[in-house]
């Protein structure tokens, strides 16, 4: 099953290992070496990026949709099936158009 990660970029449910925030160090090392060795997907359509997905390839996915927001899509949480995905999308969104 596929899921969204953002802006239409889908992923394999199945081939996810973990779904972690960008900010601390060892990850920011982790996507820089992915970034180094050609193995990140960056999908965030350059906003910023709330979450770093790792699959069983060892790619990285950079997506530009909060871990929460992403971890419920994953588990087809009751909520992400009754709109709250898309209300969480939209803040992002908002939240993103501040800093621009």
């Amino acid at each position: 099953m596929l899921v969204n990660v953002g802006f239409g970029n889908m992923v394999n449910k199945d081939r996810i290992i973990v779904v972690v925030s960008p900010e601390t160090a060892p990850i920011k090392r982790l996507v820089q070496d992915a970034k180094d060795s050609g193995r990140a997907i960056d999908v965030t359509c350059g906003r910023r990026t709330r979450s770093v997905i790792i699959t069983d390839s060892d790619h990285v996915i950079l997506s530009a949709i909060q871990c929460e927001t992403v971890s419920n899509r994953i588990s087809g949480d009751l909520a992400s099936q009754n709109g709250q995905s898309y209300q969480n999308d939209q803040n992002d969104q908002n939240e993103d158009e501040k800093y621009e």
